[in-house]
């Protein structure tokens, strides 16, 4: 059987980081084996269904290099590839099992079954519709077939899966192992709802098996369900594809699911792009690669030192049998030290691109050579692509010198050397000899050339760190170099 892999994700809001995960290992794991990706959209959930969901997960998969092999805009000979678009499949098979005697129509209306629930609540238990409760229940396995027929046409009827008691459901999953549950712990799950869609369940295994997937790889969360699932390929005597259940990502703190609360409250990203108020990876300055490595090391990692990789290197390295079974903690820091290491190795041409918009400031102050050598000087500090309006602010921006050090502004001896400096640039005809005319000014004067280096970077950056002190001032010239000369000594007499 060849490799087919499917994520398949529901429209009813951003797609969360986790999810993107989840496709990407769906996509590495198709590359790695040479088999096929396939994106299917499941919106069987009419109530929670948000038309701008699915564009968006397509525009996040696009943005982040995972392109479907098969998906509802790239049509292949299994679709359709939206669940919604598959109602008349769905019945089709319902039918079968209702035929074998392996499903049943349950005409108890909500209002009922809540009562039950809150009836079950009230004593401390759980309600569960059930081999043992079934039959005194209103459904097609104690009613006549007038009246199971009567009551069909009144469209308020769902349709359920009669689940055997006292067996032992036995299914591997390939990063957890066997696991066994008996049947008497599961309920007789809904397959079709009232509004005649299939629930997940149902709609799941029935698309799976007709599109010939060979290896679900999904969420831990489902892994609860996967008894259930097995059962339903049981069934239908169909075969039961492989199955791989990733660790969840947790929260900074190790304690509980990342989710879209902790990004609020700690004003940190969990969408690859933005969806309302919220700013996704893409617009803070993350670069696609960054964020799919990123990802790929939160449960995964191929046993080496190694940590930055491309998608290609991915698609080389990924082996599912390295894939761990405990939650993965969201480190924000270690994204953005990922984010700055695919930064530094873009050339100046591609960080530009990437940066024009927010670079107008420069590309209205300078030709594109010098904001060229402008990106090269700051380019190994950053992490992320918004960080270049800050660590570029001094190229067109006079300092206001707030952070001035008192080292400087006590001393006296400070205006006397500033202006010492100006007179030093001012006799300068060539800025590439401006550090050795400083050195000897300082070896005349009896000076450090630290301490001047520090005075003569406050004055031009406004602080005491940046990029090489003598790039700068031959990008910005000496006209401003002598103006900031001035404004800083302006600053310490006042």
């Amino acid at each position: 059987m060849s490799c087919r892999v499917r994520f398949a994700p529901s429209p009813t809001g951003p797609l969360h980081i986790g999810g993107l995960r989840t496709a990407l290992y769906n996509y590495l794991f198709a590359k790695k084996n040479k088999g096929s990706f396939i994106l299917r959209i499941e919106d069987t959930d009419q109530n929670r269904y948000i038309k701008e969901s699915e564009e968006y997960i397509n525009e996040s998969l696009k943005w982040a290099g995972i392109n479907p092999d098969e998906s509802p805009i790239k049509k292949g000979k299994f679709g359709p590839y939206r669940q919604s678009e598959r109602k008349s499949i769905y019945n089709k098979y319902v039918l079968k099992l209702i035929e074998n005697n392996k499903a049943y129509y349950a005409f108890d209306s909500d209002e009922e079954l809540n009562n039950l629930r809150f009836e079950y609540e009230k004593k401390g238990k759980t309600f569960k519709y059930d081999y043992s409760n079934r039959k005194s229940f209103k459904n097609s396995l104690t009613l006549t077939k007038e009246e199971i027929e009567k009551l069909k046409k009144q469209n308020s009827f769902v349709i359920r899966l009669k689940i055997i008691p006292n067996q032992i459901i036995s299914v591997e999953d390939k990063i957890r192992g066997n696991i066994n549950v008996n049947s008497n712990l599961l309920d007789d799950k809904v397959l079709i709802k009232s509004d005649g869609m299939p629930t997940y369940h149902f709609a799941n295994v029935v698309d799976d098996h007709l599109m010939k997937i060979s290896t679900v790889i999904r969420g831990e969360e489902w892994l609860p369900s996967l008894p259930f699932h097995k059962l339903l390929y049981k069934s239908f005597k169909w075969k039961t594809p492989d199955f791989m259940h990733l660790p969840l990502i947790l929260k900074p703190s190790g304690k509980g699911k990342l989710s879209k609360r902790d990004s609020e409250k700690m004003g940190i990203p969990i969408f690859p792009l933005s969806w309302k108020e919220n700013i996704g990876f893409k617009e803070i300055g993350f670069l696609p690669n960054s964020i799919i490595n990123y990802l790929a090391l939160l449960g995964w990692n191929d046993d080496t030192e190694k940590e930055i990789y491309s998608l290609k290197e991915l698609e080389t390295a990924f082996d599912f049998k390295k894939i761990q079974k405990s939650g993965a903690k969201f480190d924000y820091d270690k994204a953005k030290w990922i984010n700055h290491n695919h930064l530094k190795n873009l050339s100046d041409e591609r960080l530009l691109s990437l940066s024009k918009k927010s670079l107008n400031y420069l590309n209205s102050s300078y030709k594109k050579t010098e904001v060229l050598k402008i990106i090269s000087l700051v380019k190994e500090r950053l992490n992320l692509i918004s960080d270049l309006k800050k660590e570029t602010f001094f190229f067109y921006n006079d300092p206001d010198y707030s952070l001035l050090n008192e080292k400087f502004s006590k001393n006296k001896d400070s205006i006397k050397v500033l202006n010492d400096l100006k007179t030093v640039f001012s006799s300068i005809n060539n800025i590439d000899n401006a550090k050795n005319q400083i050195i000897n000014y300082g070896n005349e004067n009896n000076l450090k050339l630290g301490y001047l280096m520090q005075l003569l970077r406050i004055s031009i950056v406004g602080e005491l760190s940046g990029p090489d002190l003598f790039s700068i001032i031959k990008i910005i010239g000496k006209s401003v170099t002598l103006k900031r000369i001035n404004n800083l000594m302006s600053k310490l007499k006042n």
